[in-house]
């Protein structure tokens, strides 16, 4: 059974799910959000880790599309792509809905066993 996008009928990749999975991509999420497209030296300095290894971590978000990149004359610069988060966080919404319902339902046993 394959989990869809909200708005495109398309499914959501293990590529997706895998790339929010390391911290260091969720950081570059982060980079770009905050700061906007950036070149990938740039990216790559608020990380200590061999080049080789940080141009991996930018595979599997590009990858998964959430960031694209574009090579502007000797530089290749990074932009977030947050419509798929967007998609994800349509498709999490009932969950969160589900368990606000849940913990609001804890809290008035507990307080009602306090008062006891």
């Amino acid at each position: 059974m394959s989990t869809y996008y909200a708005h495109s009928n398309r499914p959501i990749g293990p590529n997706f799910f895998a790339a929010l999975a390391s911290p260091v991509r969720r950081e570059v999420l982060r980079l770009l959000r905050e700061s906007g497209p950036q070149p990938v030296t740039d990216l790559a300095a608020h990380f200590e880790m061999a080049r080789p290894s940080f141009s991996e971590h930018l595979r599997v978000l590009r990858e998964a599309e959430l960031v694209s990149e574009n090579k502007v004359g000797r530089q290749r610069l990074y932009r977030l792509e947050a419509a798929p988060l967007y998609e994800i966080q349509e498709w999490l919404h009932p969950f969160e809905q589900f368990w606000r319902e849940k913990l609001a339902g804890l809290r008035e046993l507990l307080d009602t066993m306090e008062q006891k």
